[in-house]
């Protein structure tokens, strides 16, 4: 910045990554040392408020913008308060922006009229957050200011994965595994104070805002769903979790029960990993720590280190395939005919197919923005290639908007999975939507809390409500046609239309859209991650425990 005063500031621009700990972020801003002659250095922690995130939808199946139900809304406010507050007991705070239409805009502004020499960022992989750091940064590289970018949202450095692999993302979860080895060591250092804060001038700083404020309408009436967001409250969760080290060493990710609600089987770190509230490399060193301590402890793919490698080998496939997030232009992706029909999908994303187990679990994600992932499996599967045959891009875009943890990579990933579009191909393997939650939950509690309606059904009904006498039905106060809807399709004849037709695709496209390269569709040893309605009780089953994706 040729003819400007020495800059004597440095940023440190929050995206993800809304923590303290483990975030060589902002410890490089915080290490910065403005030029000879110049006075000490000053440090702005900035977080700019992104309309194309918050911007309200008015026609929107539910409150919220287009791309974020209020749910994930209100956590990633949560989280910034929270974060405010922790720099705040380091002598600093949060400057919170708000963009008027392109987030890079506000950000470089920031970076000219705040005399900024180095700005600090956590790298990104997802390509909206490429495309806005490449603005920003080829702006600040060409105005003078350093630009610092570590890789701390993830394990590994997925470009460096890619490398290692000649190139090419490693498309199986082993492979993956056995190039990446070891992660690097969080970084554990503590510090008691930050620089001091630098002049804003005529710039307007904002509260943290309420989702109120936001402008979502009314709201009164949408349930506060049990998880709340910021770094505290992670830590405090990681914590809980890893105190019972016999449930960390026996953890194995097929197991867990998906219709436990008041106290969910997981550990529910999802959407604080999602977030950066949680740093991954510090909730790995913890967990070894813990292995540590213990005799034996299960191996991945299905212990709780291997649910972070999950998450990491999505991480790297998605950032080396172009198109990763639709099916066409996809080269991993099978082209599948599926059909468009939207009164079956509607049915769908507001849980009312006339199958409670299903239904239960929409009304869970609508409600709370997360569910078990094994409910997500079952709920993906009767969409897909199970019961509806309906494109798995429309489901995706229901998770993405009301999940609480919805990650880009992760999403697209596991949709890609369940859809036996890509990574998975047994297509055949199903999940009945009536006795596969059955299993764990035969009484129906879970389907009782999140519909109401039905919570006076006998047990033996509460699956199949439509199979219930008529005399049954009024004495439940529950008429199915009326109260609670019959089943949108037949799932024994609506199942094996789709094996038929998921058969004919395969067959279609075995030549030329093959990731397997060579194998035989049946010789594919990718394992379901749980059984179906056809195998359940079988020997066979017992192989579908071997591997899953991860939420």
């Amino acid at each position: 910045m040729e003819g400007a005063t020495a800059a004597t500031a440095a940023m440190v621009w929050f995206r993800k990554g809304l923590r303290v700990h483990d975030n060589p972020a902002l410890d490089a801003a915080r290490r910065y040392e403005a030029g000879a002659g110049a006075a000490s250095a000053r440090l702005y922690p900035v977080f700019v408020l992104d309309p194309r995130y918050l911007r309200p939808d008015p026609v929107a199946s539910s409150p919220g913008s287009a791309r974020a139900v209020v749910a994930r809304i209100r956590f990633l406010l949560e989280s910034l308060s929270d974060l405010d507050a922790r720099l705040r007991r380091l002598g600093s705070r949060l400057l919170l922006l708000r963009a008027r239409d392109d987030v890079a805009d506000a950000v470089c502004a920031a970076l000219k009229d705040w005399n900024i020499g180095k700005l600090c960022f956590e790298s990104d992989t997802e390509p909206y957050a490429q495309a806005r750091d490449k603005k920003v940064t080829d702006f600040a590289l060409a105005s003078g200011i350093e630009v610092f970018t570590p890789v701390s949202h993830t394990l590994f450095d997925p470009a460096e994965i890619i490398k290692k692999n000649g190139g090419r993302p490693p498309l199986t979860y082993q492979s993956f595994v056995s190039i990446a080895g070891e992660p690097p060591d969080p970084a554990m250092e503590e510090y008691s104070e930050l620089p001091p804060l630098g002049d804003t001038g005529e710039y307007e700083l904002l509260p943290v805002p309420t989702v109120e404020e936001l402008g979502y309408g009314d709201i009164s009436q949408e349930e506060i769903p049990p998880f709340r967001g910021g770094e505290t409250e992670a830590l405090r969760r990681m914590k809980e979790s890893l105190q019972n080290k016999e449930w960390v060493a026996k953890f194995e990710k097929p197991k867990g029960d998906p219709s436990a609600f008041l106290k969910p089987s997981t550990t529910v770190l999802s959407p604080y990993l999602k977030f950066g509230c949680l740093s991954s490399r510090y909730f790995y060193h913890c967990i070894q720590d813990v292995y540590k301590s213990v005799r034996n402890h299960t191996k991945p793919p299905v212990s709780l280190i291997g649910q972070l490698l999950w998450r990491d080998f999505f991480y790297t496939v998605s950032y080396g395939t172009p198109n990763f997030d639709r099916m066409k232009g996809n080269k991993i992706c099978k082209q599948i005919p599926w059909k468009e029909n939207e009164e079956l999908f509607v049915a769908w994303r507001d849980g009312q197919t006339g199958y409670p187990w299903i239904d239960a679990i929409m009304i869970q994600l609508r409600k709370w923005g997360w569910m078990h992932h094994l409910a997500r499996h079952s709920v993906a599967c009767f969409l897909t290639r199970g019961d509806m045959f309906i494109h798995w891009e429309k489901g995706r875009d229901v998770f993405e908007r009301l999940l609480i943890d919805s990650d880009w990579a992760i999403n697209n990933g596991n949709w890609l999975w369940l859809s036996c579009s890509s990574f998975f191909y047994q297509y055949h393997r199903i999940y009945s939507p009536i006795t596969f939650g059955k299993k764990y939950d035969p009484n129906g509690n879970y389907i009782r809390h999140f519909i109401p309606v039905l919570k006076d059904m006998p047990r033996e009904y509460i699956y199949e409500p439509w199979t219930a006498p008529i005399s049954i039905q009024k004495k439940a106060n529950c008429i199915i046609g009326k109260d609670y809807p019959k089943p949108v399709v037949d799932h024994e004849t609506a199942s094996k239309e789709c094996r038929k037709r998921m058969g004919e695709a395969y067959a279609s496209s075995r030549l030329d859209a093959n990731p397997t390269k060579g194998k035989t569709l049946n010789s594919s040893r990718r394992k379901m991650p749980h059984g179906d309605q056809d195998t359940s009780n079988s020997t066979s089953a017992k192989l579908l425990k071997r591997n899953g994706p991860a939420e």
